[in-house]
């Protein structure tokens, strides 16, 4: 199979969808790699080291995507690349389309078969693709809030972890999945006093039991938000349901319960946000306040950190890859049926049910989408 690897164009993102290690096993499965020109730079990852591993390098997207049978990517397409897509096209990237019905239409417009990274599940219904930028995610989240809590920024003017005689700030954590424990880890590492809100009895028992007690675990409810709201100097929003459009965790009326100059960090941005205030921002315009609280919504967190995020991403997306490569679509998922709810968009109809509610589209199994008996 061919694979095309074109450069991000969305602001501030600054990964690559494959490394050379992965260019080298693609090619080592019998396969052909095109990557764009310059698309590994903002990784620390040259041309020539592509083409050391066999890749062909050539000089505009529209050059891989016209040669291209599978495009690799990372954050959603934009609209000059969807363009470009043809309905012979599978396409193998982030999409977040539960939120975004525009995006959704056009993919649907273009023909091509879309796979989303962040619906791929394992055999314990777990998002294996989702989970490496969650990681970071979750840990940016907490590195994030404590800058923009310095009083330059906008925020309270405290420290996360206080100083001997100064109380620590409290950090309240809302979700307890991968993002809401990595969040968590960097708090209690800053020496912060970490509250971690989930609807899990059994996820809030092995939180309390991995940090043995540094964290307090709290069964989130709305009164048990608005309770921890007046003492908050940083929330942390990363709450999931998988392929569908985030709930708001705190509504704008219970901003007022809140500090002055207290910050929320909202991780699940990118499926619409949880709080209800949230709106997407960039790295380079991170935050904007709202009733005197700072918001944070930066919708590609790890893109800030390109070089780690790229050979992570790649580590877990290698092997999916590969399989979609060697087998086709059909193939892969008889061999892993995981990967049937990353299909999302198929010839032209929506293919995920979460999707489907989220744009108010018709779902259409994939199967019936694909003609797959």
């Amino acid at each position: 199979m061919k694979i095309g690897v074109p450069k991000e164009i969305k602001q501030d993102e600054y990964r690559v969808a494959i490394t050379p290690a992965g260019v080298r096993e693609m090619l080592e499965h019998g396969h052909e790699v095109y990557v764009e020109s310059a698309a590994g730079e903002g990784s620390a990852i040259s041309d020539l080291e592509y083409e050391a591993q066999g890749a062909t390098v050539l000089a505009d997207a529209a050059a891989v995507f016209e040669v291209a049978e599978m495009i690799l990517h990372v954050k959603e397409l934009q609209a000059a690349e969807i363009e470009m897509l043809q309905p012979h096209h599978l396409l193998f990237t982030y999409l977040h389309l539960a939120p975004d019905p525009e995006q959704t239409r056009a993919l649907c417009a273009s023909g091509a078969t879309c796979v989303a990274y962040e619906t791929v599940e394992d055999s314990a219904g777990r998002l294996p693709l989702l989970a490496p930028m969650s990681e970071i995610a979750g840990r940016i989240a907490t590195q994030a809030g404590a800058f923009m809590l310095e009083k330059p920024m906008g925020g309270r003017g405290i420290l996360l972890g206080g100083t001997p005689g100064v109380a620590a700030a409290n950090v309240v954590v809302i979700g307890g999945g991968v993002v809401g424990t990595n969040a968590a880890f960097i708090a209690m590492g800053m020496a912060a006093d970490v509250f971690i809100l989930d609807r899990s009895i059994d996820r809030l028992r092995e939180l309390d039991l991995h940090y043995a007690r540094e964290a307090s675990t709290v069964y989130s409810t709305s009164l048990a938000v608005e309770e921890l709201l007046p003492k908050a100097d940083l929330v942390i929003g990363a709450v999931l349901v998988h392929g569908a459009r985030a709930p708001f965790v705190i509504k704008r009326e219970q901003l007022g319960l809140m500090k002055p100059g207290a910050v929320l960090v909202d991780v699940a941005i990118d499926q619409g946000g949880c709080f209800e205030t949230s709106r997407p921002t960039t790295h380079r315009d991170p935050v904007f306040e709202v009733d005197g609280i700072i918001h944070y919504c930066v919708a590609n967190m790890p893109g800030a950190v390109p070089v780690t995020a790229t050979h992570s991403l790649t580590n877990a997306t290698l092997p999916y890859a590969l399989s979609l490569a060697d087998h086709g679509l059909g193939g892969a998922v008889h061999r892993d049926p995981g990967l049937r709810p990353g299909i999302n968009v198929a010839n032209g109809v929506v293919t995920h049910q979460g999707v489907a509610e989220g744009v108010g589209a018709d779902f259409v199994p994939p199967e019936e989408a694909l003609g797959w008996s």
